[in-house]
C-alpha cells in the first residue's frame, strides 16, 4: 500500500466517525427541538478535516505569520465597514485573494480565522461558526478555482467568483434561521420568505466583492505573489515547479523554464 492510499485511508477514518457523531447529535437535537444545535454541530464538525489537513503539513514560522497577517487584514477591514454598511466589506476579497495566491488551505485558514477574530470586536454568538465556515469555504474554493489555470486568476473570472460568493455567504448564514424556522413550522414558504428578505444584503455583499476585485485584485495578486516567491513561503502544492510562475497583469502566469 503506497503513501497515497494510506492518506486516503486515514482521511476515511477521520470522516466516518465525524459523520456518525453528527448523526447522533442531530438526532438528539431534534428530539430536544433544538434545531440551532444541528447547524452549529454540522459546521464545527465539517471544519475538523480542514484543520487536521493543515496541521499535518510542516509550516515555517514565516508562513504561519503570513496567514496571521492576512487574517488580521481581513478582520480589521471588516470592523469599520460594519458600522456604516455591514455587508459592504472587503473581507471576502481578502480571503479570495489569499486562496488564489497561497493555495486553498491557506485561504480557508484566513477566512475562518478572520471571522473568529473580527467577532471578538463585533460580538461572538451562534453565528460565528457559520461565518467561519462560509468565509473559510470562500478561500478554499478560490484556491481550487485558480488551480492550474492562469485565466481563472485574472480580473473577470475572479470577479464572477466574488459575486457568486456574495450570495453563497448570505445563503449559508441564512441557514442559522432557516433551520429553526423549518423545524417549528415545517413551512417552506416561511423559509423562502427569509431568503427573499435577505436578498438586498446579498446584493450588497456581491457588489462589494465585485468592486474590490475589479479595482484592487490584480495589484494585490502581484504584491502577494512577489512576497511568496521572494521568501519561499506557502509554496502552492498544486504547482510542483512553482518557480516557473511569475506575476502579470490581472493574475499569475506561467513561463516555461529553459536550461541553457
Amino acid at each position: 500500500m503506497n503513501s497515497k492510499q494510506l492518506r486516503l485511508l486515514s482521511a476515511k477514518w477521520v470522516i466516518i466517525p465525524i459523520g456518525i457523531a453528527y448523526i447522533g447529535l442531530a438526532w438528539l437535537a431534534l428530539q430536544r427541538g433544538n434545531s440551532l444545535l444541528i447547524g452549529i454541530v454540522l459546521v464545527l464538525l465539517s471544519m475538523i478535516p480542514f484543520v487536521l489537513r493543515f496541521e499535518r503539513r510542516e509550516r515555517k514560522a514565516r508562513e504561519l505569520m503570513l496567514i496571521a497577517v492576512m487574517a488580521a487584514v481581513a478582520s480589521i477591514s471588516r470592523i469599520p465597514f460594519a458600522a456604516l454598511l455591514p455587508n459592504f466589506t472587503p473581507v471576502t476579497f481578502v480571503v479570495i485573494i489569499s486562496g488564489v495566491v497561497f493555495g486553498a488551505e491557506a485561504g480557508w485558514m484566513v477566512g475562518a480565522a478572520g471571522a473568529l477574530v473580527s467577532n471578538m470586536f463585533l460580538g461572538q454568538g451562534p453565528w460565528t461558526p457559520w461565518q467561519m465556515f462560509a468565509w473559510g469555504m470562500a478561500g478554499y474554493t478560490a484556491g481550487l478555482f485558480a488551480h492550474r489555470s492562469t485565466w481563472r486568476q485574472r480580473r473577470v473570472p475572479l470577479a464572477i467568483l466574488g459575486v457568486i460568493w456574495g450570495f453563497l455567504h448570505g445563503w449559508i448564514m441564512n441557514l442559522t434561521l432557516a433551520l429553526d424556522q423549518w423545524v417549528q413550522t415545517h413551512s417552506w414558504k416561511a423559509v423562502a420568505a427569509k431568503y427573499a428578505l435577505s436578498l438586498p444584503f446579498e446584493l450588497t455583499h456581491a457588489a462589494a466583492n465585485l468592486f474590490f476585485i475589479i479595482v484592487f485584485g490584480p495589484s494585490w495578486i502581484r504584491l502577494l505573489e512577489r512576497y511568496r516567491r521572494k521568501y519561499g513561503t506557502l509554496e502552492r502544492l498544486e504547482y510542483p515547479d512553482d518557480a516557473a510562475y511569475k506575476p502579470v497583469e490581472g493574475g499569475v502566469s506561467r513561463e516555461a523554464s529553459t536550461v541553457k
